[in-house]
């Protein structure tokens, strides 16, 4: 007799992972059942036509899962039945909020979702957190090496994983992510891809701050998606090859491509793309910035945002997407975001489809961008 597929609970699945972790498994019938959460509307969320079946309306539930009241209406089923996995893709992905902000979205998010998990007996909880939680180290950081968040959305995550492990009953697997991109993506490479547009432009050349060697790795969402679903099902399945005595009693596990992503790998497929000279400050004009890291930032988005908005114009796009070229202080620190993805393959089985980030797949980014009209 066939097993019956597993009932799955998205939280946050509108959002960038989650839409595209919903379409795999629609798309490769996964599930017995799917229920989307999420504290946008569908009709807001810059869905693209091919997730409206995956992300239709009757799998979908508008609700705050950091509010304790709306979890029976997000967990209840019809059936009476509980949610087989739960994936945890929600939570506040801005930088530069306050504390608050954070604490509330996030940790507060991550935590009732949790509670609620483990006291319906869940049978695998996925909470997605970040590579930004190690301490950058000359060697790219395992699952059990040195932490010291350096961004506030790392700060706050760190405290739901080690909030999270102490949940009495939980099925916990915490993912720890790169950066992500991929087609839609409105973050980190839509920055960079928006300012390059600028660039193009103006006839100028982009420099970045630092050096080509520093580390800013990544991992294509298809990998991301098609890695979490692994994950869980190999959690549901009894979690082989795990040895809690050196690996911990919560499995924790790197989603990360084997290109070793620097600012330097960046620039050269961006300088291709746009037919642009792309270069670096250098330490000793980025070390001054560091000293008025407020002043330099200010400067750079009074730079792009004018262009960026008169590009828009005259290409006639009166509907602006969720692109722009502004330039988050947080993320023009000097710090590597190095990660080692082997234990996901030794342990799970799983291999890369996009190992590394290529002038092709920075090529469909910018494809996608166009078919939604949002890029001039």
């Amino acid at each position: 007799m066939a097993t019956e597929k597993p009932s799955v609970l998205i939280i946050g699945g509108l959002g960038y992972i989650g839409r595209f972790l919903a379409r795999y498994i629609h798309e490769n019938e996964l599930a017995s059942d799917i229920r989307l959460v999420d504290k946008v509307l569908p009709q807001l969320a810059w869905l693209a036509p091919e997730f409206e079946k995956a992300c239709s309306v009757d799998k979908f539930i508008q609700a705050d899962a950091s509010k304790e009241q709306a979890l029976p209406r997000i967990f209840d089923r019809p059936d009476g039945k509980q949610w087989d996995y739960v994936f945890n893709c929600g939570g506040e992905t801005r930088y530069s909020q306050e504390d608050e902000v954070y604490k509330v979205r996030s940790l507060g998010l991550s935590l009732a979702v949790g509670r609620e998990a483990a006291k319906r007996k869940v049978k695998c909880f996925v909470e997605l957190s970040t590579g930004m939680v190690y301490k950058a180290n000359s060697a790219p950081s395992k699952e059990g090496d040195k932490l010291k968040p350096w961004s506030k959305i790392a700060v706050f995550k760190l405290q739901a994983e080690e909030e999270l492990a102490k949940i009495e009953g939980l099925n916990l697997v915490i993912v720890r992510l790169p950066h992500v991109y991929g087609p839609y993506a409105s973050q980190w490479v839509a920055t960079a891809l928006c300012m390059a547009r600028v660039y193009q432009a103006l006839g100028e050349e982009m420099k970045f701050l630092w050096t080509k060697d520093l580390r800013t790795n990544t991992a294509h969402i298809d990998d991301v998606t098609r890695a979490l679903w692994a994950i869980a099902t190999w959690y549901d399945a009894g979690k082989a090859n795990w040895d809690e005595k050196t690996m911990g009693s919560t499995p924790i596990f790197n989603v990360v491509d084997k290109g070793s992503t620097s600012q330097g790998v960046v620039a050269d497929i961006i300088g291709q793309v746009f037919g642009i000279e792309t270069g670096f400050q250098g330490q000793l004009m980025s070390n001054l910035a560091r000293l008025n890291m407020d002043s330099v930032v200010d400067d750079v988005n009074d730079d792009v945002l004018g262009p960026w908005a008169d590009l828009l114009a005259d290409a006639g796009i009166t509907r602006p997407g969720p692109l722009t070229p502004f330039m988050e202080k947080e993320l023009l620190k000097d710090t590597d975001l190095s990660m080692d993805g082997s234990r996901l393959e030794t342990v799970v089985g799983f291999q890369y489809q996009k190992p590394t980030i290529t002038k092709e797949l920075v090529e469909e980014v910018i494809e996608s961008y166009k078919r939604m009209k949002w890029w001039p």
